[in-house]
């Protein structure tokens, strides 16, 4: 397990980016799950920015396992600002256009329809969130492929 703690700001977004994108290519992590993780990482980290502090600023830790059966990662975001789920809210409904749509909810969704598990929790004056995403599909590692061609 790998961790990180930085201050909760724009500019650390491509610092954590970077530290995950480090970890996943030692395992040999196809383009498209990294892309999804990537935006994950923008998404939940620029809502800690925004909202975890406002209008200060504070810390936030990413914490990441890798595990083996399946390959896959567990990033974990954890902050100390104000308790918020973002869980919580229900999806926007993307049948209707943007004009049509309340603002807000979509980042998340995106998240929620990338990753294959996302939980969250307070706990101990902490906001924990936790996405996981199987680095390769199902019919690769029941072939035995687990690294990207």
């Amino acid at each position: 397990m790998e961790e990180l703690t930085v201050e909760a700001t724009f500019e650390n977004i491509s610092v954590i980016t970077e530290f995950v994108d480090k970890l996943l290519e030692q395992y040999g992590c196809p383009i498209k799950a990294q892309t999804q993780i990537d935006i994950a990482i923008d998404e939940l980290f620029s809502n800690i920015v925004r909202y975890a502090y406002f209008p200060g600023v504070g810390p936030a830790t990413v914490r990441v396992e890798v595990l083996e059966k399946p390959l896959s990662v567990i990033i974990t975001f954890i902050d100390q600002g104000i308790p918020y789920d973002p869980l919580s809210k229900d999806n926007p409904d993307v049948t209707l256009s943007a004009e049509e749509r309340e603002i807000g909810g979509l980042g998340i969704y995106i998240v929620k329809k990338n990753m294959n598990e996302i939980t969250y929790e307070y706990k101990e004056g902490k906001n924990i969130l936790r996405i996981r995403k199987d680095l390769f599909a199902k019919e690769q590692e029941e072939n035995g492929d687990t690294k990207a061609e």
